[in-house]
């Protein structure tokens, strides 16, 4: 069983910064869709972001192929569903190595880094995968439900009873990631699965979104409108009319119908 893959994006550089640290790719013949959140101050965290995005793209492309192939050499396409899930995981790793790697080789960019959220289609099961808190949400049948948990100090607390959410929206330590594609040797990467139905549209952000509109005015915004490129707008402009004070990137990616076997 397959479905359809529609996605667009957009990114922003807000009303306070200078320039954009954030990055996203959307490769829709491998119905994959990154967003990463750069770090680092200046033009670092826009190098980290990128070269995250661009890793990932490149080692879903060279996997799925593989897939097709099938690792066997027989032409079949593989149904192991494990794997789907193990090439977003392995790509988030990979990029995280590939960071790692351009700091040793220019200096200049250590202390960079970039949280990445990523969505990989097969079949009628999504993979969705993340390090730091960018975000993946799921709208549904009216519903919105938030598909990650952050990696940050603020939401261990949250988590662990010691805080409650809207104390840890104003806390002012609400920006420390305690985990990030470049910020360690090794770097744990969380990763889902999930099946898929006709109409589902997902929703991937940094945080310059989230940390402007609270969840209900997320989905009251994406809602509002039928087509994915006006939702993407309304979303960045909302980010904005709040105050802008970071980059904002959205991503949204449509499921639609079972593609004719």
């Amino acid at each position: 069983m397959s479905f359809r893959f529609r996605a667009c994006g957009l990114s922003d550089v807000g009303l306070a910064r200078t320039h954009n640290e954030d990055c996203f790719g959307i490769d829709a013949e491998k119905c994959l869709a990154v967003v990463a959140d750069g770090m680092g101050g200046h033009s670092h965290g826009e190098v980290a972001s990128r070269i995250a995005v661009q890793s990932i793209r490149e080692y879903v492309a060279r996997r799925v192929e593989t897939l097709k192939a099938g690792d066997n050499g027989s032409g079949e396409v593989s149904d192991d569903l494990e794997a789907h899930s193990l090439i977003l995981a392995k790509a988030l790793q990979g990029a995280h190595h590939h960071v790692l790697s351009a700091i040793q080789e220019d200096g200049s960019l250590y202390g960079m880094g970039t949280t990445v959220v990523g969505f990989l289609l097969r079949g009628d099961t999504a993979a969705v995968a993340h390090v730091g808190d960018s975000r993946a949400y799921r709208l549904r049948d009216g519903k919105m439900e938030l598909l990650t948990q952050d990696h940050t100090w603020v939401n261990e607390q949250v988590v662990a009873g010691y805080l409650s959410a809207e104390q840890a929206r104003v806390h002012p330590l609400k920006n420390v990631i305690t985990r990030a594609l470049g910020g360690e040797s090794d770097v744990v990467v969380d990763i889902r699965e999930l099946e898929v139905l006709d109409g589902d549209v997902f929703l991937l952000c940094s945080d310059g979104l989230t940390t402007m509109l609270p969840d209900p005015d997320i989905f009251e915004t994406m809602c509002r409108e039928k087509g994915l490129e006006e939702a993407c707008r309304n979303l960045v402009q909302a980010a904005n009319t709040r105050g802008g004070l970071d980059n904002v990137t959205v991503v949204l990616v449509a499921v639609e119908g079972e593609l004719p076997s």
